[in-house]
């Protein structure tokens, strides 16, 4: 019926979510933000499907109705294998993924930590033409902040290098800087995509951060009832 709604899960599992500095890695994050918007948008005969993508494959899982099937969908999220070293993920691809087949109206969530060249808004527009957007954004502080002042071996996300580096103040700050900055571009790009963004950080309580969210908008908005 036309009730019913169709849910589409892009789960960016690119090299850098497989990366945690505080309770979890980003990767445990994007499984829990998955399972919360399945919880909500569940039942009733709305059906969820997903598109995983790790950079160097893309799992796609049909969309469809049924506990079971939200079960499946949910570990196919979770047991998604990491992207072999050097690779990596292409949101925009994976976002474009979305366009064929056509669908119906519905939604469609984007969980990523977005850290890579923001080169996908002419995708995530064109499905935002049809369909309602939420953007998940999920960090680790070490997105947002380098560690004190110090020597520090550091992992370049995507390529998996390893590189020895001095902290000072300067570099600490450019990084708060160049970090901030790229956030910025990122939510005034899902902005323009009328995509509202739900931040999650792997040393927050999560849980208390999604239930506020999903209070602070309107009963039924994350629900598809316009």
């Amino acid at each position: 019926s036309d009730r019913e709604l169709e849910t589409w899960l892009v789960v960016d599992m690119s090299a850098s979510m497989d990366f945690g500095t505080a309770g979890c890695e980003k990767r445990d994050l994007a499984v829990a933000a998955a399972a919360a918007i399945t919880y909500l948008n569940s039942g009733g005969g709305n059906r969820l499907g997903a598109l995983i993508s790790n950079g160097s494959q893309t799992v796609r899982v049909p969309a469809r109705s049924g506990r079971q099937h939200e079960q499946s969908m949910l570990r196919a999220i979770a047991t998604m294998p990491s992207a072999p070293a050097g690779v990596r993920g292409d949101l925009g691809e994976a976002i474009d993924a979305l366009r064929r087949p056509e669908r119906r109206r519905g939604m469609a969530v984007i969980i990523s930590d977005f850290l890579g060249p923001v080169n996908w808004m002419r995708q995530l527009r064109a499905i935002s033409a049809r369909h309602e957007v939420l953007g998940i954004e999920i960090l680790d502080p070490r997105d947002i902040d380098l560690p004190d002042v110090g020597d520090v071996v550091l992992q370049d996300t995507e390529s998996g290098l390893t590189r020895e580096y001095h902290i000072d103040a300067a570099l600490r700050e450019d990084f708060a800087r160049a970090a901030a900055a790229h956030r910025a571009e990122v939510a005034r790009t899902l902005r323009r995509c009328n995509a509202p963004v739900l931040t999650l950080r792997t040393d927050r309580d999560w849980i208390a951060d999604i239930v506020r969210f999903v209070a602070s908008r309107r009963r039924g908005a994350l629900a598809g009832q316009q």
